[in-house]
């Protein structure tokens, strides 16, 4: 039986574009830009300002304004972590159900602890949660493996008994290199790459209450 499950944050666990849009369209207005709508930003909210500067300014980190773009994006946004970020549809009712059936839970972002650990005590989710495995907790951040590792030992679950869900092709590529059931959480962000059905996982849920018996199911 499995025994824990591991989520990623953005776009899976929680809807996180309504405040990270937020600080690049501030960020656009500051550079003489009009904003852009949400739903042409939420593809590329998985990759955080990379993602974001890439998607608003078409700037890459190799460009050397990009360093500047990025300290000012991530202080607009640290100001502003959880003024219109949620947990998505049905997420709720689906944590306190794991809670009900005592199955611990926890949390693998590529995002740095200086936003993660805010982001999920305004969430209100810090004392239920066994672990907050973030960008800058392990040596190297997904897609490796490192980040997956540790999170089991801090859930002291083995890899092989964890499903982690995630929205991204580097959630299914760490979560495999560990043994971790992977499933892909098909009501998040996604990214404009490829198909989430291409990315290799072991299912892909429709919505947050199918992943409970994907959690208790026999491997």
């Amino acid at each position: 039986m499995l025994e824990a499950v591991l989520f990623d944050l953005d776009g899976t666990l929680a809807d996180t574009a309504p405040d990270l849009g937020g600080a690049l369209n501030q960020l656009l207005h500051e550079q003489g830009h009009p904003p852009l709508p949400m739903e042409m930003l939420r593809p590329h909210v998985s990759s955080g300002a990379r993602g974001m500067i890439g998607a608003g300014l078409g700037i890459a980190p190799a460009d050397s304004r990009y360093p500047d773009l990025q300290q000012r994006f991530l202080a607009i946004y640290q100001d502003a972590l959880c003024v219109g970020t949620r947990l998505f549809d049905g997420m709720a009712e689906h944590l306190d159900e794991l809670d009900s059936r005592a199955i611990p839970w926890g949390i693998v972002t590529n995002k740095s602890q200086r936003f993660a650990i805010p982001l999920v005590e305004g969430l209100g989710l810090r004392q239920r949660c066994i672990c907050v495995v973030c960008g800058d907790s392990a040596r190297r951040a997904k897609p490796n493996a490192d980040p997956m590792h540790l999170a089991s030992a801090l859930m002291g679950v083995s890899a092989s008994r964890c499903i982690y869900v995630g929205d991204d092709e580097r959630d299914v590529t760490s979560g495999r290199a560990v043994g971790m059931t992977t499933v892909v959480a098909a009501w998040g962000y996604l990214g404009d790459g490829k198909p989430p059905a291409s990315w290799g996982a072991d299912a892909i849920a429709e919505a947050p209450r199918e992943i409970l018996g994907l959690a208790t199911r026999k491997r």
